[in-house]
């Protein structure tokens, strides 16, 4: 026979029952991974705009400074 006999695999069927419960565990599990990365993506995409935005307000803030120093 194979490397694992019969009793091998309902052991490890059994353990998958056991961690997963049955029906419906797995979609839900699934669904709340899927919802875990969508809001991953949404608050990078979120971070990246503040940034941006922060860097502009500082190139705004410098160059009436820059200005000044040039009829100085």
């Amino acid at each position: 026979m194979g490397a694992f006999s019969l009793w091998h695999w309902l052991i490890v069927l059994a353990v998958v029952l056991l961690l997963f419960g049955g029906r419906g565990k797995i979609p839900a599990l699934m669904g709340d991974v899927a919802r875990g990365i969508k809001s991953f993506k949404t608050n990078i995409k979120d971070e990246k705009e503040a940034a941006e935005a922060t860097e502009s307000q500082q190139l705004q803030a410098e160059a009436p400074s820059k200005d000044e120093a040039a009829k100085g």
